[in-house]
């Protein structure tokens, strides 16, 4: 790999990251999927894991992703609770679980019947517990914090179309604020997500939600890239070029120079997200999930030290206690 053209011009955002950070780059690789690369080879894949509370079914068949996302998370069944699935996870050698599932009507997911199993999880099994949230309303704000989850993951869209066009739900930018505002209200640690290119390959609404987010006490902001899935209204919309996702990551560390983010596990695969990768390095971002073959050793040939955490990026806050698997480059 050799230096990101943007560097050079916006030689900023990684002095902002090293004044911030210091001289290190983070990369991840939880239990999503299979993956190595001949740099990486994790030791346990199954260390961090997603489920799906509602298994494969969602209410709103968003466009960019009608489901598809779920089909690789673990379901729990019909004659388990969250609990049970977890010390069956446990027992296999996990120790972090990713609890997702489908979206309701009104753009949440429904975690409610669950929160109940999360003290004993966290407590007798312990495992973290990271919850994706979609839409937050009161009661689920007031649940989640009354649970003691590690940290919520949510989507921040900046744009009333894409709500309306991409996710079919009746609600505005302004229901993404209160979102962000319940969670941080109840102390909660908040693990906003942008997708970049959202509205069918576009940008709309990135810029409007990387402000909104860093009015809030954000643990980490994780950026992804829209990845057209097969069988979806966007299976043939092109991605956003790697100059648009590679200008975003510099404008996001300037305007966020205290927050950890990282570069998240959906982007474009082969040469592109290679590519971004290595933007990702030069331009200030402090991690990196399931890096491209050569990410590693290029962070190293910029002067970062690597470090390998087997588990999802948006646990940034672990630290290097006895969760957290790190291996650091010679």
């Amino acid at each position: 790999m050799t230096a990101h053209p943007l560097a050079p011009a916006a030689a900023d955002p990684a002095r902002i990251r090293q004044a911030n950070f210091g001289d290190v780059m983070d990369f991840y690789a939880p239990g999503l999927k299979r993956w190595q690369t001949p740099e990486w080879t994790p030791v346990n894949p199954r260390r961090f894991l997603p489920v799906s509370v509602t298994g494969s079914a969602c209410a709103l068949s968003c466009d960019h992703c009608q489901a598809k996302v779920l089909d690789g998370m673990i379901s729990v069944r019909a004659e388990e609770d969250l609990f049970a699935l977890a010390s069956r996870l446990k027992a296999s050698g996990s120790e972090g679980l990713l609890v997702s599932g489908g979206s309701t009507r009104t753009g949440g997911v429904p975690l409610l019947p669950h929160l109940r199993h999360i003290p004993r999880i966290r407590e007798e099994l312990g495992m973290r517990v990271i919850v994706h949230s979609g839409v937050v309303d009161p009661r689920l704000a007031a649940g989640l914090a009354g649970a003691g989850v590690d940290g919520v993951m949510l989507d921040i869209i900046g744009a009333d179309e894409t709500l309306r066009d991409v996710y079919h739900l009746d609600l505005t930018v302004a229901d993404m604020e209160r979102s962000l505002r319940l969670l941080s209200d109840h102390g909660l640690r908040i693990i906003p997500h942008i997708v970049l290119g959202l509205h069918y390959g576009q940008f709309l609404g990135e810029h409007r939600a990387l402000d909104m987010l860093t009015r809030y006490p954000v643990s980490t902001l994780i950026l992804v890239v829209l990845v057209p899935l097969t069988g979806t209204p966007m299976a043939h919309i092109p991605p956003p070029s790697p100059q648009e996702v590679a200008s975003f990551f510099a404008i996001a560390r300037t305007a966020a120079p205290a927050i950890p983010i990282n570069l998240g596990c959906a982007r474009p695969l082969g040469p592109v997200k290679a590519e971004l990768d290595q933007a990702a390095i030069d331009l200030g971002l402090n991690g990196i999930a399931y890096p491209a073959d050569g990410a590693i050793e290029y962070a190293r040939s910029r002067g970062l030290t690597p470090r390998l955490f087997e588990y999802c990026c948006s646990l940034t806050w672990a630290g290097h206690d006895s969760y957290t698997k790190v291996e650091v480059g010679a």
